[in-house]
């Protein structure tokens, strides 16, 4: 009994990762409206390469969208940020709490954001000498990862 239930459970684990969807498209009016606005603030003349639409297993759609200058923005299904990852560019300085560029400013002189994952309780950026320095939602400097 325990093998066809240990079996059963390999099979669903097995499965679940097929039923979640993927897609590409250039049409940028297939994102949310405020991921669109998003775009259209801060990257007016960066064009839109292609949009990597994930469909999760259990409801919820990621928006991966790649810019033709390589920079590469995540955005929830409502449109909200998840991480923005500008290669060797700046991340755009109105995008970050100023806590943290005041942070990056005062302890990483000549270093710039490069990298923001923003998730429910923290931001972690990445600088582009490689530092990974960790925030709270606030902004408040948690530790960093050299």
């Amino acid at each position: 009994m325990k093998k066809s239930l240990s079996l059963l459970l390999l099979a669903v684990i097995a499965i679940l990762p097929m039923s979640a969807r993927e897609r590409v498209t250039t049409n940028a009016s297939e994102l949310p409206a405020a991921a669109n606005a998003f775009l259209q603030k801060h990257f007016p003349k960066t064009k839109v390469n292609h949009i990597k639409i994930e469909s999760g297993t259990f409801g919820g759609t990621d928006y991966d969208v790649i810019l033709s200058n390589g920079s590469e923005i995540e955005f929830d299904s409502k449109g909200n940020i998840k991480e923005i990852d500008c290669g060797y560019n700046s991340v755009p300085e109105g995008l970050i709490l100023k806590p943290i560029t005041d942070y990056v400013r005062r302890n990483f002189k000549g270093q710039k954001i490069v990298s923001v994952d923003i998730s429910r309780n923290k931001y972690e950026v990445e600088l582009s000498n490689g530092v990974e320095l960790e925030f709270d939602r606030d902004g408040s400097f948690r530790k960093a990862d050299y």
